[in-house]
Parts: C-alpha cells; sequence; structure tokens
C-alpha cells in the first residue's frame, strides 16, 4: 500500500513517492559509520553577531545555530541531503498522515533528551511550536498560520490539522528546532539575546566572545549518538567559528593557519591564489565537491517598491547596461558559468524557448500581465568583450525611451526633468559567495557603464549590522542579493517572493515583487500530487521570476571548492546536495595519526 494512503505511523516521509531508506536501514548512505572521533576544526565567517537566537527576526544571530539546523536543537525529523525532500525520523520515532495531507502526527522516542539530561515532551513541542509560529521569524509565522489545531494525542504524541490544502506542510511541520520550555520561562522570546539555549542536539554551546568567536562542544551523553541517521555524524569534540571583518582577512588567516576550512567560490583564484607555504608542503590540500543542486540567483537585485525600478523596461535596460561577459572575463577568466534562470543546473529549470504543456496551461491566465517572454521564452544578453557594449547600451536606451527617460544635457532625466536617479547599497564584509571587494569590482565597472546611459548612481556601503538593518526594512534602491535553492522548493518560496513580503519586514522578497502568477506557481507546487504536475509548476515559477528582471545575475559554481587542512578527510560518496548544510562539519572527521 503507498505510503500516502496507509495512513500509519512510518519511521520516515517523502513529498513524492516513498524514502529511498526502509525501516532498520543502517545509517545514511552519504556518511562514514566507522568515522573516527574526536578533534576540532576551525572554521570561519565574515562579518558579526549579537544573538544567540537565530528563530526570530531581530538581531543579528551566530551564523551556525542559523544555517546548521539541529546542531544545537534538534527538529522532530532530519532531511536527508541524498535525496530531494525526504525527512526521517529524529525526535520523533514516527509520523502519520492521510491521504489528502490533512493532517500530521509524530510520536516522540521515549529515549530523546535535551543537553542538561532532561527529557523532551510533547509539552516543549507544543509551546516551542507556538511560540515560534506566533513570535518567531516570518518563515515560522506564515507556516502557523495554516494550522487550524494542534492537540496532544497521546503521552508521546501530537497531532496538527491544517485550514489549507497544501501537501508540503505535514513536511514542514516536522522541521521546526524544539526547544526546552522551562528555560524560557519568565523571558521574552521575541527579544535577541546572547543566552545560549538549550536543545537536545549533538552539540552545547561552550564558549561565546560577542561578535567575534563561538565554540561548540561535542555532548558526550548525546542522547541520539547510536540512531541510524546520525550514525557517522557530529565527530569533532569542537568546533570553533571564528568571525572577520571581511573575506580577505579571513583567507589571510586561512594561509596563516588559524582557520582550517576555505570555500573558494571564484575558479580563477582557486588556479591561481593558492601558492602559499602550508599548500606547498602538503599541510592544505584541495577538495572538489560535485552538486546536483539548483544555482539559486545571485546578483543586484532591484526594488520595485522604488517607482523607478516598477517597470520592467527600465529593469531589462539595466539588465543590458551590465556587461556580463566583459565582468566575467575581468573578475574570474569566464571559468563559470552564468545563472541563466533561478533554478539553473537542475531538471527544475526553465527550458529555453515557449512553455508548453501543463507548463504553459499554468500560466496561460495570467498571460496578459506577465512581461514579454514569460510564456514565450526569455534569454539573457550576453554582453561583449570590451568594457564598453554598445549593443547593450543601445538597447538599454531605446527601452529607457520607451519608459519615458531620455539623455538631456549628458544625464537621463524624464519628462519633467527629473534625474534617474538611485543608491547601490553595499555590506562591507561582503556575502557568503562573494568578498567585498569583488562586489564592489563588479558594482564600480556596472557604474562605468551606467555612465554611458547618462545615469550616476550613488554607491554606498554599511557595516553588517547597519546593512541588516535596511535590507531587513527593504530600505534601498539596487543591492548585492544571494538566495540560494533547493531541490524541493515549496512554501519558503513565498517567503522568498511572496506579495506578504512586499510590505512585512524580514522577508526575502527583496525584490518587492507583487506577482498573482507567482503565488498560484507556489500554491500549484504545494498541492501538486505527482512529481511530473509539480515539475510544470516549478519551471513556470522559474519563468515568472527570470522574465520579471528583478535581479541582474552574474555566475556560479557546479562543484563546491574546498581547500582543508590535511588530515580534515570526508566520506566518498557526496551526497546529491553536496556541500550544503548538514555536510560540513556534520560527516566531516580528523584522521588519527
Amino acid at each position: 500500500m503507498p505510503l500516502a494512503s496507509a495512513a500509519e505511523p512510518m519511521h520516515a516521509i517523502a513529498m513524492y513517492g516513498e524514502p529511498a531508506l526502509e525501516p532498520g536501514f543502517p545509517h545514511l548512505p552519504y556518511v562514514n559509520p566507522e568515522a573516527p572521533k574526536g578533534g576540532t576544526i576551525r572554521l570561519a565567517e565574515t562579518g558579526t553577531f549579537d544573538s544567540l537566537n537565530p528563530w526570530i527576526l531581530m538581531g543579528n544571530p551566530v551564523w551556525p545555530l542559523f544555517t546548521q539546523p539541529g546542531i544545537v536543537a534538534e527538529p522532530l525529523m532530519m532531511r536527508s541531503l541524498d535525496e530531494p525532500f525526504t525527512l526521517y525520523g529524529l525526535l520523533a520515532e514516527t509520523v502519520e498522515t492521510d491521504d489528502e495531507r490533512s493532517w500530521v502526527e509524530f510520536t516522540l522516542r521515549p529515549e530523546a533528551r535535551f543537553s542538561d539530561g532532561s527529557p523532551v515532551t510533547i509539552e516543549d513541542v507544543m509551546w516551542s511550536y507556538e511560540t515560534l509560529g506566533t513570535k518567531g521569524h516570518p518563515r515560522y509565522t506564515v507556516i502557523w498560520s495554516k494550522v487550524e489545531k494542534m492537540e496532544q494525542t497521546g503521552p508521546r504524541s501530537v497531532r496538527f490539522t491544517f485550514n489549507t490544502p497544501d501537501r508540503e506542510l505535514v513536511m514542514l511541520m516536522g522541521m521546526r528546532p524544539i526547544l526546552k520550555k522551562a528555560q524560557w520561562e519568565g523571558r521574552d522570546f521575541g527579544q535577541s539575546s546572547l543566552m545560549a539555549p538549550i536543545g537536545s542536539g549533538p552539540y552545547i554551546i561552550d564558549k561565546v566572545d560577542p561578535g567575534r568567536a563561538i565554540t561548540l562542544r561535542r555532548n558526550p551523553d548525546y542522547w541520539a549518538r547510536d540512531l541510524p541517521v546520525t550514525r557517522g555524524m557530529n565527530n569533532f569534540d569542537t568546533i570553533r567559528y571564528d568571525y572577520f571583518g571581511d573575506a580577505s582577512a579571513m583567507f589571510e588567516a586561512f594561509k596563516a593557519g588559524e582557520i582550517d576550512v576555505w570555500r573558494e567560490l571564484v575558479a580563477a583564484r582557486w588556479e591561481k591564489n593558492f601558492d602559499f607555504p602550508a599548500m606547498r608542503d602538503g599541510r592544505i590540500v584541495k577538495s572538489e565537491i560535485t552538486h546536483g543542486r539548483p544555482s539559486g540567483i545571485i546578483g543586484l537585485v532591484m526594488n520595485t517598491r522604488n517607482p523607478l525600478f516598477a517597470d520592467w523596461r527600465v529593469r531589462q535596460a539595466m539588465i543590458e547596461a551590465f556587461n556580463y561577459r566583459f565582468i566575467n572575463m575581468t573578475l574570474s577568466g569566464g571559468k563559470d558559468p552564468r545563472i541563466t534562470s533561478y533554478f539553473s543546473n537542475s531538471e527544475l529549470a526553465m527550458e529555453p524557448g515557449p512553455a508548453s504543456g501543463r507548463e504553459a496551461e499554468l500560466l496561460a491566465p495570467f498571460a496578459n500581465d506577465l512581461p514579454p517572454g514569460t510564456i514565450g521564452g526569455y534569454a539573457l544578453p550576453e554582453g561583449g568583450e570590451r568594457a564598453i557594449d554598445r549593443k547593450g547600451i543601445r538597447a538599454a536606451l531605446e527601452l529607457l525611451a520607451e519608459a519615458g527617460w531620455t539623455v538631456q544635457d549628458g544625464e537621463l532625466r524624464d519628462a519633467q526633468g527629473r534625474p534617474f536617479s538611485f543608491e547601490i547599497l553595499l555590506n562591507q564584509s561582503g556575502s557568503a559567495m562573494r568578498t567585498a571587494a569583488e562586489t564592489r569590482q563588479i558594482v564600480d565597472i556596472f557604474v562605468q557603464s551606467l555612465r554611458n546611459l547618462g545615469i550616476h548612481p550613488r554607491v554606498t556601503q554599511l557595516d553588517a549590522a547597519q546593512y541588516v538593518e535596511r535590507t531587513n526594512n527593504y530600505q534601498f534602491d539596487m543591492t548585492w542579493y544571494e538566495r540560494g535553492l533547493s531541490l524541493s522548493p515549496g512554501n519558503e518560496q513565498r517567503l522568498y517572493w511572496g506579495r506578504d513580503g512586499v510590505t512585512t519586514t524580514g522577508s526575502k522578497n527583496w525584490m518587492g515583487m507583487d506577482s498573482p502568477a507567482a503565488e498560484a506557481m507556489i500554491a500549484e507546487m504545494g498541492q501538486a500530487r505527482s512529481r511530473e504536475d509539480y515539475l510544470a509548476a516549478v519551471r513556470a515559477l522559474d519563468r515568472v521570476l527570470t522574465a520579471g528582471r528583478y535581479v541582474i545575475p552574474v555566475s556560479y559554481s557546479r562543484i563546491s571548492r574546498l581547500a582543508h587542512r590535511a588530515d580534515l578527510d570526508y566520506p566518498e560518496k557526496t551526497p546529491l546536495y553536496g556541500d550544503w548544510p548538514g555536510f560540513m562539519p556534520e560527516t566531516w572527521w580528523q584522521e588519527v595519526k
């Protein structure tokens, strides 16, 4: 009998079909179950932090708690990095749902314990869900609004009944962190804090140097150390994260042996920048990790809340003026491919040319309101080999003229004589994918190109805290934007592109898009009962996003490039997602000499 219709407790659940691993599996396929325990790994991030509460909008949370779910506070179920969207029981012993997925029920493992030795209870689970849903970050509150009822159904079980038809909700409800209710009594959960949270995960927060460093210590009494889903994982005794002002300082620290792993994001630097003593004498080695995940979107985003960028013709003009070919050759030697859509590098990506079949059917009701190319096919301009791409400049000027902007006395103005003026906002600490120097170099070349259109934008660099404050409140015209996307896009897409994000602070809808077509495609993704219908909905969404011309995309890498200490190792089989949260440091270990 198929899983969806079984309506009986199961060890795992998949978005479509059945989990790859049957009950009683020995370990996840991408781990080394014999990995030795012990040692230390020193990692690094740029910027700073002022909060150990990553589950709310307020504050600048410490990075590992934000990006590595389960390392301190575990969810009921955990993802497999080798399957697009399958969850296996962690705190939850079993999961159960009906054929329509209108409800989901979880049963806790009786042995589940917090790091202080106290049991994880249904009371802790229900408090965590309600607190996150009412006081947490929008990524939690949006989903909570779709819960009709939460009820305890047994000594160790809880059921969530939904008020919205959305088949992904049963998955999302298994992925919320479970916190200890007693720790938060008398405290305001909505306020940022440096109080170390008590969770049930394999690591405990050991030392905190606010804004500068955090050290995690492996819990020797970790309750789940012998479960199949954790076997071979969480091998280091100590994980330390140091924070640096920018990526250049961080790289120098890596070369000096102060940190152990460096992710190189630019192919040209991978070939040229690793000739230093530790590399030459073998203390540092290079590893290339393949992956099958989408490119996501990386580039300069235009804020359509500003009327200046509300017109698609203006946004296309900015794309035409951005000479990608010259910029890519200048910065990376042209080694990495360009992002051609939000789901490039995967089967989820829109295909070249017109939409067809189910994809075209889904978009047809919105045809009159969609920008040109959404249904008929859209492709980015190639750019030229010289700094000034005259073809792109001509195309941009024509589009701007159609939108009511013409060059008057060397400056682009509208019919009332008002100049085309905007600000490009940058983070002086850089980003996850680019150093501050690289983003500034990209922007400087772009600004030079814009001057040929009579446009003279202001470029403002802010420290990380100010930058987060302004982007959370959408106080920018154009800024650097990075949004990683998974192989199982779903409800989180509303947080990225949904209309609520036009006014609700803290969403990832930095472009301010309000697209009924995008909303409909996301809803269709959640209700799809077959892989084929799901793919059609995602590809249709990809068309809406890409042809919406909200972001000027740059390049991405089909591999992850990691330089690391020679005695650090990882399993031979890497997961489908490759170097993704849950892979490093979770599956790595230190070789015993």
